[in-house]
């Protein structure tokens, strides 16, 4: 497996492009982006978990329910939720809008959202702009796609990788967008996936929600789960790889480069965190299971006392211990090690349930790095998983305190 360039664009047969087309007036950068396949693709996507479901959501809920899609619209700077029957034809509309341009039938575009919540989005503008957005469709179009799904994001997030199945190359690219109102069930969190390998509808929703599971559920920034998430994945089969319609060798080694892009989306959005100045990985070995370490891996990078004792630099493992206690997981406090390690070196700080004494100028070091490990050794078992946070700043309330006025 190799990584490589392109993001959206990298594999076979699609193209993006974005525009800015006034959605919020006060932006300047591109706010509409639109990825199509040259071809009809297998479709599936993964959406909040929230009650609360933005228009857009419902709409590619619909329109996914198929298991085919060939485009995606995606803007910034309107959430388009809880918005009613207004927000939701404005989501149609927007489909009907891309798909006139592209001459598909609507019910093969998705549309996604992500912005303030509550208000009516000005789908006048939209329409407006999508000769433009379509006509622009290029190879390197995920260079402005990437951006104008951007909100309090830092930085764009994208990846993408090349393998083999079965003898032919096979490329997975991805590009995301998430910085606040992220947990463990996604928040305000886009995903995109594209790829060129052939897939039935069935095995590409089950790989996607698979890897999501280990992926993009294992992040946590703030602990509110959005009215917005959406994770999509378009695989059109241009690789000419044989069809996957079963859980096989083929089957694996797509979910293997799905986890590695998807893995790598998910460290960014909670290195870019409203206000972070630090991504925390926890890393939890010897549990009973994959998903008993998850769950205690998860716990640790929610916290908020973690959160704000990383901030500080301060090794407070007890904090550590507390949320693994409250967690629901399963583990052996007498079997349980905890030490920190960053570029600076590492720091055993707690062995087999049992504090010890540690150099603290040392501990503080380590953990002024950018990206800090949490490393928890268990006794229970060889399950093994991983989750990522970030520090709670005093710039994250500033951030969110008047983030919509």
């Amino acid at each position: 497996m190799e990584f490589i360039e392109g993001g959206v664009c990298a594999a076979n047969g699609f193209t993006a492009n974005a525009v800015l087309a006034g959605i919020k007036k006060s932006r300047t950068k591109s706010d509409l982006a639109l990825i199509e396949s040259e071809v009809p693709c297998s479709a599936a996507a993964v959406f909040t978990k929230n009650l609360v479901k933005a228009e857009p959501v419902k709409l590619s809920m619909k329109h996914v329910a198929n298991g085919k899609a060939q485009a995606v619209v995606a803007n910034a700077g309107n959430a388009n939720a809880c918005t009613g029957d207004q927000g939701y034809e404005a989501a149609l509309r927007t489909a009907r809008a891309a798909a006139a341009h592209l001459g598909l039938d609507e019910t093969d575009v998705l549309v996604c959202s992500t912005g303030v919540i509550g208000q009516q989005i000005n789908v006048g503008v939209i329409e407006s702009a999508m000769e433009s957005l379509c006509e622009g469709l290029s190879k390197d179009g995920n260079a402005r796609a990437r951006e104008a799904i951007m909100t309090t994001d830092t930085k764009h997030k994208e990846a993408a990788v090349r393998f083999e199945i079965g003898g032919k190359t096979v490329t997975i690219g991805t590009m995301a967008k998430g910085s606040g109102m992220i947990h463990i069930d996604m928040g305000t969190m886009l995903g995109f996936v594209t790829t060129d390998c052939a897939i039935t509808p069935r095995m590409l929703k089950a790989a996607l929600l698979e890897s999501a599971e280990r992926t993009y559920n294992c992040v946590s920034v703030d602990g509110d789960t959005s009215t917005n998430d959406t994770l999509i994945a378009l695989a059109n089969g241009l690789a000419g790889n044989r069809m996957i319609s079963s859980k096989g060798r083929d089957y694996r080694a797509f979910v293997a480069a799905l986890d590695a892009v998807n893995a790598e989306m998910a460290r960014n959005i909670a290195g870019d965190g409203e206000g972070a100045t630090h991504l925390i990985e926890c890393a939890v070995t010897g549990a009973k299971s994959d998903a008993e370490a998850r769950k205690l891996a998860k716990a640790v990078i929610s916290s908020s006392l973690v959160k704000a004792a990383f901030f500080g630099k301060d090794a407070n493992w007890g904090r550590i211990l507390c949320a693994m206690g409250y967690s629901g997981g399963v583990f052996s406090q007498a079997g349980t090690s905890v030490s920190f390690d960053s570029g600076k070196g590492a720091v055993e700080v707690f062995h087999n349930g049992v504090p010890l004494d540690f150099d603290e100028p040392k501990a503080k070091e380590i953990l002024g790095e950018t990206e800090v490990k949490i490393r928890v050794a268990l006794s229970d078992g060889t399950g093994t998983g991983t989750a990522w946070g970030c520090d709670l700043t005093y710039d994250y309330v500033k951030i969110n305190g008047d983030y919509r006025t």
